[in-house]
């Protein structure tokens, strides 16, 4: 049987454990040295066909006193009595308070997120939404939210963290946690039992590089050699010639893969001309929904002479469509994210370049060649060309456009150096996508 004093010399030793009172009811210790009363009992059957175990939780110590623990107990005991489900009851009771204050957590994250909606962008509104569904909602969603503690949301977070998404998991604790600011501020609780959970879970793992094959090398020539190879071992391979195409003008470009997948004919002017351009909306470019809805947020590629050729050869493929590399299987919707990552792989690229890398290798080559093929300022002006989103918003905006000689110079110096002696894209047309079933195969 416990007391208070045993209560209170109960310990944190680094590991969780247990102390008994009787009659099913223990004090749980937890490896930080946190008290809950608790209650083991057997209810139904489990799939097996045996008795189902289940525990009840009756809250925190000294919150929850030694007397009150054991009240709830025998409260539990004679539900069992009767043939009922302490567990269930409890739900049952909770839900019908839900129903009448009407502040289930659900109930109150969905009205935050139509609060914030406005302010995202579509895809993460989707994404938020999304993970509170898929992870929260069946936990706590039909519970009201003056009833959640820490311990229970901590038990939800922990279910994600347990399946290795660490990092979710954290997001999500982000995301809860502005819930219950939100019923705070419209006095439907009066805590934020999810604001220090993050220090009980996992730390997320550093974020790795996203690998280029410029990373090792020590020089422009090894730089310069490294990328070459990789577009001669890619464009060897056997894929769908607008695959390939896809890869070359990423390498040529510099532009994100997300942007480039999503890449619409329309998109392109003056192809014909002198001054080739690819116009990319702002809509489709990194950034918050303030940044995709800037009026001239638009982000202005100058196309090297190389570039057009590759878009030549892709119009008779793609041309009458909307998009210019659209899915295999449905026209409508963009070419797959795994696609190019899956051609680097097969040419035996995997974890050494990623179709992000090719960014890296044009900043790293282009920024670090000798003074004399530099002019001074063209720091900045790849830094437009990489649509990096400048510190002074207003001075960004004034010089997306800026620059344009300049720019359309340095990319027809990296297409030049990229593709010389490079057979033509046409080459890539009318070509076998797949290694035949029978014979000596994949050299």
């Amino acid at each position: 049987m416990l007391n208070d004093a045993k209560i209170k010399a109960a310990k944190k030793t680094g590991k969780p454990y247990k102390l008994g009172d009787g009659e099913q009811l223990y004090l749980q210790v937890t490896a930080e040295g946190a008290r809950h009363w608790r209650m083991n009992y057997t209810y139904g059957k489990n799939p097996k066909g045996k008795p189902a175990q289940k525990t009840l939780s009756f809250g925190s110590y000294p919150s929850i006193t030694l007397l009150m623990a054991r009240a709830k107990r025998d409260e539990a005991k004679a539900l069992l009595r009767d043939g009922r489900d302490p567990s269930v009851e409890r739900r049952v009771a909770n839900r019908a308070q839900a129903a009448a204050n009407g502040n289930t957590f659900e109930t109150v994250a969905r009205r935050w997120h139509t609060l914030k909606t406005p302010g995202w962008n579509a895809v993460h509104a989707a994404d938020v939404i999304a993970s509170l569904e898929r992870d929260v909602f069946p936990e706590v969603g039909d519970l009201p939210i003056t009833v959640l503690k820490a311990p229970k949301m901590l038990e939800v977070l922990q279910k994600v963290e347990a399946r290795g998404a660490i990092e979710t998991a954290h997001r999500i604790r982000q995301r809860v946690s502005a819930v219950f600011v939100y019923g705070i501020a419209a006095g439907l609780c009066d805590a934020d039992p999810a604001a220090s959970l993050g220090k009980a879970l996992k730390e997320v793992p550093k974020a790795k590089k996203q690998p280029s094959i410029v990373d090792g090398a020590r020089d422009q020539v090894g730089r310069l050699t490294a990328i070459r190879q990789l577009l001669i071992d890619c464009e060897a391979e056997r894929c769908r010639a607008a695959t390939k195409l896809a890869l070359r003008l990423l390498a040529l470009t510099a532009v994100r893969p997300g942007e480039l997948a999503g890449a619409r004919w329309a998109e392109f002017s003056g192809l014909d001309g002198p001054a080739p351009l690819w116009t990319i909306p702002a809509e489709r470019m990194k950034g918050d929904k303030d940044r995709k809805s800037e009026e001239y947020g638009e982000h202005l590629v100058p196309l090297s002479r190389q570039a057009v050729d590759v878009l030549r050869v892709l119009r008779p493929l793609t041309g009458h469509l909307a998009l210019c590399f659209p899915g295999e299987r449905h026209v409508h919707r963009t070419i797959s994210d795994a696609t190019l990552n899956q051609l680097l792989r097969r040419a035996g690229y995997y974890q050494r370049h990623v179709p992000h890398g090719f960014r890296a290798a044009f900043s790293t080559y282009m920024n670090d060649r000798p003074k004399g093929e530099r002019h001074e300022g063209d720091r900045a002006v790849i830094d437009l060309m990489l649509a990096h989103v400048p510190k002074d918003k207003v001075e960004g905006a004034y010089n997306r456009a800026g620059y344009m000689d300049r720019r359309r110079e340095l990319a027809q110096e990296w297409a030049d150096l990229l593709l010389d002696g490079f057979w033509p894209p046409e080459v890539h047309s009318d070509q076998p996508i797949r290694w035949a079933a029978t014979g000596s195969g994949r050299p």
